[in-house]
C-alpha cells in the first residue's frame, strides 16, 4: 500500500511547519547536567528515555518536526570516550529511533497530523568541543570535511529519518563538504548556517554561502539556526531569493550568558511577531534553538495556526 502522509517537503510546499527548540535547554530543565564533552549524545547511552521525553514536550507543544539528539555524536567523539564505532553506529540510530518513538506517543495521545524526524549532524568543530563551531575554518580541506562527514550521515540516513538537518554550519567549505557527503544517501536534507551579521561564522558573504545549496536536489530547505532574531531577519528573505527553496530558521531567544554572572540574561527576541514576517519572507521550516522551549514552540504554533 502507498502511503498517504506527506513527505515533509510536500507539507512545507503547504505551508509553514514548526520545528521545535532547543534539546539541551529542555534536558537542563528536566535536571540533567550536560557539561560535557557529548553533550546530549551522552544521554544517548544513559539515558535515553530523557531524550524522548524531551522530544515528546516538543511534539506535545505543537512542533511537527523534532531535531535527534546527534548534533554532537561522532565516531570520533564517542571514540575518545571509549565507544567503539559499532556501538557509536547503534547509538546514532538510536537518536532516530527515539524521536520516531516519542512520535508514536504523542500520536496515541491524540496529537494530530503528520510528525516527521530530523537527523542532526552538527559541524566538524562540534566534534572538538572547544566553541570552534562558532567560527569554522578548522584547517582542514572540503575533501578532509567530507570524509568526517561522510561516515555518521550513512548511519544516520539508515536510521530512516524524514530530512537530514546539516545544521550550525560556520563555514562555507563545511557546507560543500556537506553537500557532497548527502549525495545518494536517499534522504533529503536542510543546510543551515550559523551566522553573525551578514556573513557565515567564518566571514563568507550569505548570499555565496546560501548559494552552495541552490542547485542541490537533495536540499528541501536552507536557512539559518543557533544566531540572534536580529540575524535571522536579515537571512530568511535572502535565502529566498538566492535559492528559491523553503526557508529553514531557528534561532536562539536572543539572551545572553554573563559568563562572570553565570546566567543569562536579557529579555526574549523570539516573539509571534517576528515568525509573521519570516513567514512572508519565506520561511516554512521554523523553530527555535538555544533557550527556546516547548511554550515558546506552543505560541509559535498557535500563531500559525498550526
Amino acid at each position: 500500500m502507498v502511503s498517504t502522509v506527506p513527505t515533509l517537503a510536500d507539507a512545507l510546499a503547504a505551508g509553514p511547519v514548526v520545528l521545535d527548540g532547543g534539546l539541551s535547554n529542555q534536558l537542563e530543565s528536566a535536571g540533567h547536567d550536560l557539561s560535557d564533552e557529548l553533550w546530549s549524545a551522552r544521554l544517548l547511552a544513559e539515558e535515553p528515555e530523557a531524550v524522548l521525553r524531551a522530544h515528546l514536550a516538543y511534539y506535545e507543544a505543537g512542533a511537527r518536526v523534532a531535531i535527534t539528539s546527534s548534533y554532537q555524536a561522532t565516531f570520533e567523539g564517542f571514540a575518545r570516550r571509549g565507544i567503539g564505532a559499532e556501538e557509536a553506529a547503534e547509538l546514532l540510530g538510536r537518536s532516530v529511533a527515539l524521536a520516531r518513538e516519542a512520535a508514536g506517543r504523542a500520536r496515541a495521545g491524540g496529537t494530530p497530523g503528520p510528525l516527521y524526524v530530523a537527523a542532526s549532524a552538527g559541524p566538524y568543530g562540534a566534534m572538538l568541543a572547544d566553541g570552534s563551531e562558532y567560527r569554522g575554518r578548522y584547517g582542514l580541506s572540503v575533501a578532509e570535511l567530507e570524509r568526517f562527514h561522510r561516515p555518521r550521515l550513512e548511519v544516520l540516513a539508515a536510521a530512516g529519518p524524514d530530512v537530514l538537518a546539516l545544521e550550525t554550519v560556520p563555514d562555507a567549505d563545511e557546507a560543500r563538504a556537506l553537500l557532497r557527503a548527502v549525495r545518494g544517501l536517499g534522504v533529503p536534507a536542510y543546510l543551515s548556517y550559523s551566522v553573525a551579521g551578514g556573513t557565515t561564522r567564518a566571514g563568507q558573504p550569505l548570499a555565496e554561502a546560501f548559494a552552495l545549496a541552490a542547485e542541490a536536489d537533495e536540499v528541501i530547505a536552507v536557512g539559518v539556526n543557533c544566531c540572534a532574531p536580529d540575524d535571522a531577519d536579515r537571512a530568511v528573505p535572502l535565502a529566498a531569493q538566492v535559492t528559491g527553496k523553503p526557508v529553514v530558521v531557528y534561532p536562539n531567544s536572543g539572551e545572553r550568558w554573563d559568563a562572570e554572572a553565570r546566567t543569562w540574561c536579557g529579555i526574549p527576541e523570539f516573539t509571534a511577531d517576528r515568525v509573521a514576517g519570516w513567514v512572508a519572507d519565506g520561511a516554512r521550516l521554523i523553530g527555535g534553538c538555544c533557550r527556546v522551549g516547548p511554550d515558546a514552540i506552543a505560541q509559535l504554533a498557535a500563531g500559525l495556526g498550526r
